[in-house]
């Protein structure tokens, strides 16, 4: 197999979330950090490398990780932070290349087949945007070089500090895969390192004896089907092979949007619910009309306290960006479903995206949802924000302790914290 030239860029900041609290909180460097919800029901969103020596990883309940390291110093995530860290760097990102493909708020891929002759070959983009994401931000980055996505992602992973007992022990920073290498370098790593490769996939490879890429490698297009399936067996069969034709996508809009909260304790009370829903609804209402985007399927998400998790949707005539229509919308979804298990989390979302056009004609079914005056309500709501910040106006139910509390794109993204003494 020939591959092209090594053009595509997968860029990794490292330890994200932590090293931005790290910059931000600079007498805690060495030290092992946890960002993430802190309540019993929080999750881990990052670790310092300093954490990780002790086994902590994202997505790891937070409990977990306070026994794993009662001294860790652990931090409530700050998405909009985040956010603003991450549009930073994305922008450092555009100024080498507009193929930009962001998977997160972390990890990039960059097509730079075009950008060569003013930036110079990959490798030195490479060490170029490490070098400006470093002096202008503050933060390291890894950079895996190949010829396509998946062997650029296996790259980076090569090139990624890794944690020590006596802190980050640094890598590389830049790795590139030689086209002419390929199977050299996939060949000795562990089948796990494919993607879509979980522990049920393993398993059924290792029971045709496969434990390395190599292995896999070896078995025929037929008996990957038919270990596997048609698709997955096709897909594996080439990645081991290091083939993928995806190209880099620019950023694309967004085919939903949505918000959704674990509760430090299952609520019961249809009233209380009912008015997380409105709150929820708000936001999303005020993100649809950032975007200038509009939803037409309103989409109701509830986790129960035994975890069973159930999604009730229902289509409106046209599409909305009104939080108050959504909020309607999703109260009688909810209003149809038995709450006497207790609600663990809910979310609230829309799909069906489409475009706000200039002029647009309101259909009767629009007028008769929300009416004129809320929708200028909503218009004039957002200019006050705008001006004034998010907790400047809002709904009565938003109302926490006598201050107003809008729900905000990624609060509660790693779970809640305690539960406050009327919540116990």
């Amino acid at each position: 197999m020939s591959f092209g030239s090594a053009t595509i860029l997968h860029v990794d900041m490292d330890a994200f979330f932590a090293a931005c609290e790290l910059r931000r909180r600079p007498e805690l460097r060495g030290k092992p950090v946890v960002v993430g919800g802190e309540g019993q029901r929080g999750v881990v969103a990052a670790a310092s490398y300093e954490a990780r020596v002790f086994g902590i990883r994202s997505a790891m309940p937070s409990a977990q990780a306070r026994r794993l390291c009662p001294d860790a110093v652990f931090l409530p995530g700050d998405h909009a932070h985040y956010a603003e860290v991450s549009a930073e760097v994305m922008s450092i990102f555009a100024s080498f290349t507009p193929l930009v493909e962001p998977l997160s708020l972390d990890e990039a891929f960059l097509d730079v087949s075009g950008a060569r002759r003013l930036h110079g070959s990959a490798m030195n983009i490479a060490h170029k945007i490490r070098y400006s994401v470093n002096k202008s931000v503050g933060l390291t980055c890894s950079v895996g070089v190949a010829p396509n996505k998946f062997l650029a992602k296996l790259a980076t992973e090569d090139a990624k500090p890794k944690p020590s007992t006596d802190g980050p022990v640094f890598g590389v920073g830049v790795r590139e895969i030689d086209p002419r290498r390929v199977q050299e370098f996939l060949d000795p790593l562990p089948i796990r390192a494919i993607w879509g490769v979980g522990p049920a996939t393993e398993k059924r490879l290792n029971r045709l004896g496969a434990t390395t890429v190599a292995d896999i490698a070896r078995l025929s297009l037929d008996a990957m089907v038919g270990a596997l399936g048609n698709a997955q067996g096709r897909h594996l069969y080439e990645l081991c092979r290091g083939i993928d034709d995806r190209p880099v996508v620019p950023r694309q809009e967004a085919k939903s949007v949505s918000h959704e909260e674990t509760f430090a304790v299952d609520l019961f009370e249809p009233e209380r619910l009912q008015a997380e829903i409105v709150r929820m609804a708000d936001a999303v209402g005020r993100r649809l009309r950032l975007s200038n985007t509009r939803g037409r399927t309103v989409q109701l998400k509830v986790r129960f306290g035994d975890f069973t998790t159930i999604t009730r949707s229902s289509t409106l005539a046209g599409p909305t960006s009104s939080g108050s229509a959504i909020a309607n919308e999703a109260r009688d979804l909810l209003a149809k479903i038995n709450l006497t298990q207790g609600v663990r989390l809910l979310g609230v979302g829309v799909s069906g995206m489409a475009k706000e056009t200039e002029g647009e004609q309101l259909s009767f079914d629009d007028i008769a949802s929300v009416p004129e005056d809320w929708r200028d309500a909503e218009q004039a709501i957002d200019e006050i924000r705008a001006k004034f910040g998010d907790a400047a106006i809002g709904h009565a139910s938003s109302l926490r302790r006598g201050k107003l509390s809008p729900k905000t794109a990624g609060e509660q993204q790693w779970g809640p914290g305690e539960p406050s003494q009327g919540e116990r």
